[in-house]
């Protein structure tokens, strides 16, 4: 409610010729000026401001209003996330991308033309969503796994576990920095497991990659090819492990954050044929 509260006194408002405003904190200034000369006005402006801050604060449709703005604000950061991921790509892989997304709006297009109902095409578009997600994810790696950072060389990740390996075996430190440090071992394991595999993991990745555009191929065909629309299937078990840490270098929690954002939107998904 809080929330509400704080939203509800710097909402804005457009003013002609001065454009949005937030008129309740500037009342709320005006009206502690001029107590100073008036003090009743304290008193005054604390009812008045009390009064429409609390009925825009527990009105449902200012509330759902700050709740829009809270999901479009995470939605550009998400985005703004994604787009920094994009960027890192070399020119082929970003074409590779642009086509798959190009092949996923023409499904979603076929979808509309076919007058299919409103779940179908929302599914649909969430499931043609993770998909794509996936296949960026698998692009990043491929991208880490190419070009390594100066500091990702086999004998310095061996330090820096050796290292903690030092420091865990202090039984004097808390116990969350150990679960800290242990954790971070745990990454950097990961990440000299694939450094060591690397052409074996670069592989994989390739197949994984070859796989999803032979699916979004399919999509589209079955979605020209049948008479009446349905969801569609985007489930595809990877050669390559996305799921372990360290495939992605310094991005790891970008993809981290991202994913769970993707997660959390899945739509359960049928199986077309």
């Amino acid at each position: 409610m809080w929330h509400y509260i704080k939203s509800a006194f710097l909402v804005r408002v457009d003013v002609p010729g001065l454009g949005p405003l937030p008129l309740n904190a500037l009342l709320a200034s005006a009206f502690a000026i001029l107590g100073f000369v008036y003090p009743a006005l304290w008193l005054l402006g604390l009812a008045f401001e009390t009064v429409v801050i609390a009925g825009l604060a527990f009105n449902p449709r200012f509330q759902n209003y700050v709740q829009a703005q809270q999901l479009q604000v995470s939605s550009d950061g998400d985005q703004a996330k994604r787009q920094e991921l994009i960027n890192l790509l070399d020119p082929e892989a970003q074409n590779r991308r642009i086509l798959i997304a190009s092949k996923c709006d023409r499904v979603l297009g076929v979808l509309r033309s076919q007058q299919a109902e409103e779940y179908v095409i929302d599914s649909s578009r969430d499931a043609l969503k993770s998909l794509r997600w996936v296949y960026l994810k698998l692009l990043v790696a491929r991208h880490h796994l190419l070009a390594p950072a100066d500091n990702d060389t086999e004998a310095t990740l061996e330090r820096k576990i050796a290292a903690i390996d030092h420091d865990l075996a202090d039984q004097g430190e808390p116990d969350s920095l150990r679960q800290s440090k242990a954790a971070t071992q745990a990454i950097l394991k990961k990440r000299l497991a694939n450094i060591r595999r690397r052409e074996q993991t670069l592989e994989e990745i390739d197949s994984d990659l070859t796989r999803i555009e032979a699916q979004v191929d399919l999509i589209l065909e079955n979605a020209t090819m049948q008479s009446k629309p349905q969801t569609i299937s985007t489930d595809i078990e990877l050669a390559s492990d996305l799921l372990g840490a360290g495939v992605f270098g310094e991005d790891e929690s970008a993809i981290s954050a991202l994913d769970r954002k993707y997660s959390t939107q899945k739509t359960p998904m049928r199986e077309s044929t």
